[in-house]
């Protein structure tokens, strides 16, 4: 399979070829592939469904039903839009509260069936405009975060380009979580990083380096499990490809959630673990 597990040389901090700044331009390359090109090579007989039963739906964030090797499965993402109409009419990937509320009406869904949970997360952030804010925009992320932590099925989350604060976590609380070679997963982009550290928006690259935001830099610090392998160049390269290695990360994930293996309690200590501080370690480094 063309993935990477941790190993000796992961504990490396540099990223071999490429900068964290070119990963970045990478994740934000305008033709690279989206959830829903993703979702029409992995998948067959994708459903999808609407509505958060609430308020209404919400273009930017896309769920439903699909099979995946003879296996129901239910797939969530962000699509960020190909054309310029259509990035516009999906928000360019950024979800309204509804959005996410839809998304937590199909996670529960699929607890109910007992149906292994994909979701696929590509967004600069959530939506920040006043009108989602005043619609509850923070409370629907952390009612996600906190039902996906305790959701009795197996969850799958896979980064595929951007990964931006907590509209992406708002559906990557998962029992395996993996980012294709060239995505980034970060707390706020890199520009704002910058401004608000150095009040210099140039210093972008230096901040990308600093926030550790590429896929080999979160390996290495044990926020995500896997890295997927892309095409030379990219995935936008070879959409077949990236695809084909995707499945296959997916296609192992639910051969062992047969087994039993997943569970939220385990899915708590892997968060749980994330970020641990050793305490006699850092004062053995003190001066």
């Amino acid at each position: 399979m063309a993935e990477r597990r941790p190993t000796a040389a992961d504990k490396s901090v540099a990223v071999e070829g490429l900068s964290a700044w070119d990963r970045v331009e990478l994740a934000r390359h305008k033709h690279r592939p989206r959830m829903l090109d993703y979702v029409s090579r992995m998948f067959d007989d994708f459903i999808e469904l609407h509505g958060d039963r609430l308020v209404g739906d919400d273009s930017a964030l896309i769920g439903g039903l699909a099979r995946f090797h003879d296996q129901t499965v239910v797939v969530v993402g962000q699509h960020k839009g190909a054309s310029t109409e259509e990035k516009v009419r999906r928000n360019f990937g950024m979800a309204r509260p509804n959005g996410y509320r839809k998304a937590l009406r199909l996670f529960e869904m699929a607890e109910r069936l007992h149906i292994p949970i994909v979701t696929l997360v590509d967004t600069p952030a959530a939506d920040p405009h006043p009108d989602s804010e005043r619609g509850g925009q923070g409370p629907a992320i952390a009612q996600n975060i906190l039902r996906m932590l305790s959701i009795k099925t197996p969850i799958f989350a896979a980064v595929l380009g951007e990964g931006g604060s907590g509209g992406a976590l708002g559906i990557a609380v998962a029992d395996r979580i993996v980012m294709m070679e060239n995505a980034i997963y970060v707390v706020c982009p890199p520009e704002r990083c910058a401004e608000i550290l150095w009040k210099d928006i140039d210093r972008r690259q230096l901040a990308a380096t600093a926030m550790n935001v590429t896929a080999d830099d979160l390996l290495r610090l044990g926020v995500v499990d896997s890295v997927i392998e892309e095409p030379g160049g990219g995935a936008h390269i070879d959409p077949d490809t990236a695809a084909a290695n995707l499945a296959a990360s997916l296609d192992e994930f639910l051969k062992s959630a047969g087994d039993g293996p997943y569970s939220p309690a385990s899915r708590q200590a892997r968060f749980r673990s994330i970020g641990q501080w050793n305490e006699s370690a850092a004062q053995s480094a003190s001066p």
